[in-house]
């Protein structure tokens, strides 16, 4: 299927006029020299939300400070069979993060 399309458009291309670039129009200058518009200027706002994750990462960047007294002492007590786990304990700790994570 084809359509022809008839009349209406000029018999040749309309040209733009040349704009030149002698610079800003000045106060007082000449009233039909034309006026560019600045540059849109890009910015970025970051919400809080964004500022605490870039925080978090940073954190999250750095190696974490090892108590490596504690970490010989539990070493030490997991050898020698001392060391006692406590079921019930990290069980409310295991639900307290849940409450914590779901509200």
């Amino acid at each position: 299927m084809t359509t022809k399309i008839e009349g209406g458009l000029p018999a040749k291309p309309v040209e733009a006029s040349v704009v030149s670039d002698s610079g800003p129009v000045r106060a007082g200058g000449a009233r039909d020299a034309a006026v560019a518009a600045a540059p849109p200027a890009d910015s970025l706002r970051l919400t809080g939300e964004a500022v605490g994750l870039k925080a978090m990462a940073r954190d999250l960047a750095t190696p974490a400070k090892l108590d490596m007294a504690r970490i010989k002492e539990i070493r030490s007590a997991i050898d020698s069979g001392t060391y006692e786990i406590h079921p019930q304990e990290i069980a409310n700790r295991l639900l307290a993060l849940e409450r914590e994570l779901l509200g």
